[in-house]
């Protein structure tokens, strides 16, 4: 659940100018603010069931952006390649050839 919660903020915080202002707050609630299902029903005097479904739909979205526009992903591999390459500074093994694999390997996410 951790995982999924972690995944979930990422990607709000990537395409939430994509959603609406009502899918927004929903999901800050829900996601940030650790506000259950009841607490955010009762907020906006709406059923649990209709909070939920709201949040099923917008997780979906989310998803879907990721799917098309890889925001999430390539912001994980860029990371990635940052901490390969902060490793090899340390270890004193970062050559130009590294640097060169490095700075293509960025290159090629843009």
């Amino acid at each position: 659940m951790l995982e999924k919660t972690t995944r979930m903020n990422y990607l709000y915080d990537f395409y939430h100018a994509l959603l609406t202002q009502k899918q927004q707050s929903y999901m800050a609630l829900y996601y940030l603010e650790d506000y259950s299902l009841g607490e955010i029903a009762e907020q906006y005097e709406i059923s649990r069931q209709a909070v939920y479904d709201n949040i099923k739909r917008t997780e979906a979205m989310l998803e879907e952006y990721e799917k098309k526009l890889l925001l999430f992903q390539k912001f994980q591999e860029r990371k990635y390649i940052i901490t390969q390459m902060k490793s090899s500074l340390a270890e004193d093994t970062l050559g130009e050839a590294t640097l060169n694999e490095y700075l293509s390997a960025l290159e090629k996410l843009d």
